[in-house]
C-alpha cells in the first residue's frame, strides 16, 4: 500500500458536505425551513463527509494509521473531495475509487446552532459500492476494518443485504476484526422499506463491535416502537436503562460481540458479550487479552464543552473507541475516550477539525475536564465516580 500497512481500513460513504454558517435564529428549523422564506446565511464550509471521512479523517488526527477507502465520481465535488483528503495526508487519497460517469455523493447540512441538524443527501457513486471495489489481497496486516453508513449505499440494503454480509464474512475469512456502523435510512425510501432485522440478523454474526446510534438500530429493529417514541419527541430523551438492554439484548442474540449505542449528547452505551471466545479477534486487534471485556454493560455522559456544531461528532465518538480499543485501554477508559473525542468534535461547526492527536484528547481527559450531569438513576445501575461511568444491572465485572 502507498501509505503502509495501516491498522484501520475504513470504508463505506463518503460524500462532499456543503455546510453553511448560521447565527442564532429564533423559530428553529420551522422558520429556517418556511416556504418562501429567504434566510441569510455566512460563508459555507467545504468538507468530506460520510463514514469514511468523518471517522477515517478522526483516527487519522488520532494517529491511527488509517487507510480511507470509498468512492467517488470523475465530476467536480469528486475533485473537491480527494483535494480535502490529501490537504489532511496526500497518501490517505490512495485508497479511494474514482468511478467514472458517476456523479459524486454530496450533502447539504442545516445545522444551526443549538438545533439538532438537517441532510438533504445525493447518495451519488455510494449507491454502486460493491464487494468487487475491495481490495482483499490488501487487508494482510491490517487490525481492524471498518464499515460505515449501509443504510445509504444501495447495494448493501438490497437483496436481503447480500453484498454486505458478503464484505463482512470475506474480511473476517482473513482474520480482520470488523466493527459497523450505521445511519438512520430516509422512512420515505427504498432503504427505509428494507427488512432491517433480517439483515441484521444476517451480517452482525460478522461483526465484532456495532456501533449505530439508538434511533437508528430502533427504527431498525421495531419500527412501530419508533414511531410511537417519535411522535412524543426526542426518542433517546425517553430510552431508560431498560430499553437500551433490551436493544443490546436482541442484537447480541444475533451473535455481535460488542454493542456501543451513541445516545447524542446523552453520552455512549455499551454493553458487551458474555461469551470471550466472541472476542478472540478484538483480542489480536487490540494486542491484549481484553479480560475485563466480557459480560459488560455501561454508560458514560458527554463531556462539557461549547457546542459549535454536532456535524460528525457520532464518527469521532467511534473513532475515539476504535482507538482506544487499539491503544490497549480498559473498557471504561475506552468510553470515556469515545465521548472525549465526540467531545472534541464538537467545538468546530465541520467534522474533523476539532479532533486532537490522541496524546492530548488523554491529557485532556486526565486534567479533570468535566462530564455532563448524569440522568442516570434506573434501578440496579450504579454510578462509578473513580472513572466518571454508569456500571448497569448487567455488568459483570
Amino acid at each position: 500500500m502507498a501509505v503502509g500497512t495501516p491498522a484501520v481500513v475504513v470504508a463505506g460513504h463518503i460524500c462532499l458536505d456543503i455546510i453553511p454558517a448560521f447565527g442564532r435564529h429564533g423559530g428553529g428549523l420551522a422558520h429556517l425551513l418556511k416556504p418562501g422564506t429567504l434566510v441569510e446565511v455566512g460563508p459555507v464550509v467545504l468538507s468530506t463527509g460520510g463514514a469514511v471521512a468523518n471517522t477515517g479523517l478522526a483516527l487519522h488526527r488520532l494517529g491511527v494509521p488509517t487507510r480511507l477507502m470509498g468512492k467517488v465520481g470523475d465530476d467536480l465535488f469528486g475533485d473537491a473531495i480527494l483535494r480535502i483528503i490529501r490537504r489532511h495526508e496526500p497518501a490517505l487519497a490512495a485508497g479511494m475509487l474514482v468511478a467514472r460517469g458517476e456523479p459524486s455523493s454530496y450533502t447539504v447540512v442545516i445545522n444551526p446552532p443549538g438545533v439538532d441538524r438537517v441532510f438533504l443527501h445525493c447518495p451519488g457513486a455510494n449507491d454502486t459500492f460493491s464487494d468487487d471495489d475491495i481490495p482483499y489481497g490488501e487487508l494482510a496486516g491490517v487490525r481492524l476494518f471498518h464499515l460505515g453508513y449501509p443504510p445509504v449505499m444501495r447495494r448493501f440494503f438490497t437483496n436481503g443485504g447480500a453484498e454486505l454480509e458478503l464484505i463482512l464474512r470475506r474480511v473476517k475469512e482473513r482474520g480482520v476484526a470488523t466493527s459497523l456502523d450505521m445511519s438512520r435510512p430516509d422512512p420515505a425510501s427504498e432503504s427505509g422499506h428494507a427488512d432491517w432485522r433480517a439483515i441484521l440478523t444476517r451480517t452482525l454474526p460478522h461483526v465484532d463491535v456495532f456501533l449505530p446510534s439508538l434511533e437508528e438500530v430502533v427504527f431498525m429493529l421495531d419500527r412501530a416502537l419508533f414511531d410511537r417514541l417519535s411522535a412524543r419527541g426526542d426518542l433517546v430523551a425517553q430510552c431508560d436503562g431498560v430499553l437500551l438492554a433490551d436493544i443490546a439484548a436482541q442484537l447480541l442474540a444475533m451473535n455481535v460481540g460488542v454493542v456501543a449505542l451513541k445516545l447524542g449528547d446523552r453520552g455512549l452505551y455499551v454493553r458487551t458479550t458474555d461469551r470471550p471466545e466472541r472476542l478472540a479477534a478484538l483480542r489480536t486487534a487490540a494486542g491484549y487479552p481484553l479480560s475485563d471485556w466480557p459480560a459488560r454493560e455501561l454508560l458514560t455522559p458527554c463531556f462539557e464543552v461549547e457546542v459549535a456544531g454536532t456535524t460528525g461528532c457520532g464518527d469521532s465518538t467511534i473513532a475515539g473507541f476504535l482507538a482506544g480499543l487499539l491503544s490497549g485501554l480498559a473498557l471504561e477508559e475506552t468510553v470515556t475516550a469515545a465521548v472525549a473525542v465526540g467531545a472534541c468534535c464538537a467545538e468546530r461547526p465541520d467534522a474533523t477539525s476539532g479532533i486532537q492527536p490522541w496524546a492530548a484528547v488523554q491529557a485532556r481527559v486526565q486534567s479533570g475536564w468535566q462530564k455532563r450531569p448524569t440522568t442516570i438513576g434506573w434501578p440496579g445501575w450504579k454510578w462509578d465516580e473513580a472513572h466518571g461511568v454508569a456500571h448497569g444491572p448487567h455488568d459483570h465485572s
